[in-house]
């Protein structure tokens, strides 16, 4: 009997968690939706950005030409799904 309990314990226990762990995105689906992002914007694409994600917290490293392009980078990687935070390194080229 008591197994019984327990395992339906862990049923309901699992079937209330289980979609919240299914729906976080994973660090490399979140890594590709960034460069994805960063790709296709007018403003950020040819520029040389890094991007790495750790734990949904998402690090952009390299150079940019404007400050305009640095802003609108951390902006766009902030937008993906699953991003948790944005820590912008990107320095601006010198003319």
């Amino acid at each position: 009997m008591r197994w019984a309990a327990i395992l339906t314990i862990c049923l309901v226990v699992g079937a209330t968690f289980l979609p919240v762990v299914l729906a976080q995105t994973s660090d490399g689906e979140i890594h590709d939706h960034v460069r994805l992002k960063l790709a296709g914007d007018r403003d950020v694409r040819g520029t040389q950005i890094q991007v790495e994600v750790k734990d949904g917290v998402v690090t952009l490293k390299g150079q940019v030409h404007s400050e305009k392009a640095r802003k609108r980078a951390a902006k766009l990687a902030k937008k993906v799904k699953g991003v948790k935070k944005v820590i912008n390194e990107l320095t601006v080229r010198a003319k």
